[in-house]
């Protein structure tokens, strides 16, 4: 055993050693400056091609002011806010150091814990990392700053190097930014806003940043700006930096706060390239919004130059061709777009709105709130073919079984029993219009868009698996309808532009997902930050599953709602979708190479309200198939320019016929063989127990695999002899046949029918 005396030494030697190293680094260490922090740096973002896309930063929306020219409210207003012991502290807070350092070693979330002269420490001469070595940094750095500097030096430091947000670093550009005023010009009122912004800008702005967070809206950022507003002018008439009549003046109204404004370079979809990018980046790093807007990143996206001033080249083209902005109901139309690449995820362009520089700082490519109506029908076709239905679990449902695609239908639970509202009284779905449709299979009801068919096929199906298929083909479970009612199934759900194209690249790449992606890498003094690896891919369905989806969605475009897109002039797929009482109108479709969704829209600019499209355009109602469609035509003839025509994989038949209860029983078929000859003898009438409607041309095929359906008398190779009414018992089996028909009937198919 050692004895006392060596132990003694050694003990006495460490605390020497220790004492010695601290003097050493004490004496070592620099006061910070705010002058230092001031030298802001631009974040420079560039193409995907590595050229460089627009150079911002903060350096220029900075300048530091004397204490003098910080109105004495302003100063109250953080002491009171941030730190009350300010004048009689020593510049450390042990005590709440010690809270933060156990709350992060118990893994939980980081916090403060810090004076002013910490901040001032942290913004100047540390990072932002909320992390256990950065604490004590901070904390052996501020006991120096408190014994060399005063404190109206500390608190002039401290408000000169404060981030408040929209890119405003320091007291004077935040005046400037908020209110157009110089510091020594506000009022305690509006002093006390800005106090409040330095607990979280994103979360206190009330202009809202629903780019970086869906929970920092407009509405709830008011709402904490103002409460927090509220309880600092309190706590400054507590501590009795306002007297009654100032925070009677003071609280009397929430100050008028400007609106946003674009900053140098962010014009046009630059602005909202640059959201995204910047959105992305501060997703996937540990890298503060404060510390970013502090500059000297270099951010290499994805965007494809020339395919971004496509998209937007078409949506204006578009837009002048259909829209007058001196006619009521054309104002406050709002398109926003995105193009992904599938198989890998790639946000290849983005259309986001007219721009900052008019006014309009949401990003329409990824905002949430717009409902994507009959574009979500290929999610519910997509869980029948995985889930079958509740009478037949685990048995795909063939896109050819049939469902009553009348109006105005009552919805059944999977046990049969009526769909009952909350007031008890029965759900009937409807249609956009009154046709008898009759029993049509689910491929005619999508070509169509028809809700009832849909509506009920998610009720067999289950709702839940639906949202399954949604969120595992890449839509966000937070975009989705918490309300699992029957009107799930048509699109009550609100993804954005971005999240719908990469949901229909899973289709488009065979079931195969990858998440949307806007960043390649991210550098800073020449070194890679981390975070920024290419999302994973993974198989999300079946590959049979997605194919079938696609062919049915090629036949919307050849015979449907989507035939606005067959001027592409290639093999496509992609489906029309239009809102309840025509608040929205959607076209989201694809080809092997690009995905692209297109949304249009009208909100009150005041409180973001959704207005109908009825009257828009000078037309009674805006469908998916119209101005949307022929957006996403125009860019993506552009887009594709001097691209192969791969078309789609093939779709083999998948799943079982399961036709709704009450369909009527099918006509035995009738087989055709090469050496008959058709008869011209009239068809035999069906029976009046089970009649079998006349089927639509395009449900003909026993399968209609490809563009297998030819029409009455079509041109191509799916028939050479019009008829008059077809005959519902014959069909070809196979669809490969080039002319079978059945004398005047005019029932073919082929494979370019």
């Amino acid at each position: 055993m050692p004895s006392w005396k060596l132990v003694s030494g050694l003990f006495i030697g460490f605390v020497g050693c220790l004492v010695a190293a601290v003097g050493i680094g004490f004496a070592m260490v620099q006061i910070p400056s705010e002058n230092i922090a001031a030298k802001s740096q631009n974040n420079v973002y560039y193409w995907s091609d590595k050229s460089q896309m627009v150079a911002t930063g903060t350096g220029v929306n900075r300048q530091n002011v004397t204490i003098d020219k910080i109105p004495e409210a302003m100063q109250w207003a953080v002491i009171s806010a941030e730190n009350k012991s300010f004048y009689k502290d020593s510049g450390v807070d042990p005590m709440g150091i010690a809270r933060a350092l156990a709350n992060m070693a118990r893994g939980g979330q980081t916090q403060g814990g810090s004076t002013i002269t910490q901040q001032f420490v942290k913004n100047t001469y540390l990072s932002q990392d909320q992390t256990v070595t950065r604490k004590f940094k901070e904390m052996f750095i501020s006991i120096k700053v408190g014994t060399k500097l005063k404190k109206p030096q500390i608190l002039q430091g401290y408000l000169n190097t404060s981030y408040f947000g929209r890119g405003a670093y320091g007291i004077q550009a935040a005046a400037q930014t908020y209110f157009g005023v110089d510091a020594v010009d506000l009022k305690p009122s509006q002093c006390a806003f800005l106090a409040a912004l330095l607990k979280g800008p994103t979360y206190y702005d009330p202009a809202g940043n629903a780019d970086l967070d869906k929970a920092a809206t407009p509405e709830a950022n008011r709402k904490r700006s103002e409460e927090r507003w509220s309880w600092i002018l309190s706590e400054m008439h507590k501590d009795k930096h306002l007297t009654d009549t100032e925070y009677q003046e003071a609280g009397k109204k929430y100050p008028t706060v400007e609106g946003r404004k674009a900053t140098k370079g962010m014009t046009g979809q630059i602005s909202y390239l640059v959201d995204t990018a910047k959105k992305y980046v501060l997703n996937h790093s540990d890298i503060s919004e404060a510390d970013f807007d502090r500059g000297g990143y270099q951010i290499y996206t994805t965007f494809d130059k020339k395919k971004v001033n496509a998209l937007s080249a078409a949506v204006k083209k578009i837009q002048k061709q259909r829209l007058n902005p001196k006619r009521e109901l054309d104002k406050y139309v709002q398109f926003g777009a995105a193009s992904v690449k599938p198989e890998n995820g790639r946000i290849e362009a983005l259309y986001g709105g007219d721009g900052y520089e008019n006014g309009h700082f949401t990003n329409n490519a990824d905002t949430s709130g717009v409902p994507v109506g009959s574009t979500w029908k290929p999610f519910v076709l997509a869980a029948a073919m995985e889930y079958g239905t509740y009478k037949h679990p685990g048995t795909p449902v063939s896109p050819l079984s049939k469902y009553n695609g009348n109006d105005h239908l009552k919805v059944l639970n999977s046990d049969g029993t009526p769909y009952l509202n909350k007031d008890n009284s029965f759900f009937f779905q409807n249609n956009e219009g009154p046709r008898k449709w009759g029993y049509i299979t689910l491929r005619k009801a999508m070509e169509q868009s028809i809700n009832t068919p849909f509506v009920q096929l998610g009720m067999d199906v289950g709702m839940t698996h639906v949202r399954d298929v949604a969120k595992s083909a890449g839509i966000l479970p937070q975009s989705m309808s918490v309300d699992l009612n029957p009107s799930f199934a048509i699109g009550t759900s609100t993804p954005s532009a971005i999240r719908m194209a990469d949901a229909y690249a899973t289709f488009a790449a065979s079931g195969k997902q990858a998440d949307p992606y806007s960043v390649t890498e991210v550098k800073k003094s020449g070194e890679d930050q981390p975070g920024f690896e290419k999302p994973k891919v993974k198989q999300a369905m079946d590959a049979d599953i997605a194919n079938n989806v696609t062919n049915v969605l090629e036949n919307v475009i050849q015979n449907g709602t989507g035939t606005n897109a067959k001027a592409l002039g290639r093999t496509a797929a992609g489906k029309t979708g239009t809102t309840d009482k025509n608040k929205s109108a959607w076209f989201v479709g694809y080809t092997q190479q690009l995905s692209t969704s297109v949304t249009m829209f009208r909100e009150n600019p005041k409180d973001h309200e959704l207005l109908s499209m009825n009257g828009t355009a000078g037309v009674d109602s805006i469908h998916g198939g119209d101005i949307p469609t022929l957006v996403w035509t125009e860019y993506m003839k552009a887009a594709l320019k001097n691209a192969n025509d791969t078309g789609f994989p093939d779709a083999p038949k998948l799943g079982e016929i399961q036709d709704e209860a009450g369909a009527p029983s099918p006509t035995p078929s009738v087989t055709i063989t090469p050496s008959q000859t058709p008869s011209n003898s009239p068809s035999p009438t069906p029976s009046a127990t089970s009649p079998s409607p006349s089927p639509s041309p395009s449900d003909s095929c026993q399968f209609g695999w490809g563009n297998n359906c030819g029409n009455n008398g079509g041109t191509g190779n799916g028939g050479t002899d019009g008829g008059t009414t077809p005959t519902p018992s014959v069909t070809d089996t196979t669809g490969t046949g080039n002319t079978r028909g059945n004398g005047n009937g005019g029932i073919f198919a082929g494979q370019n029918g």
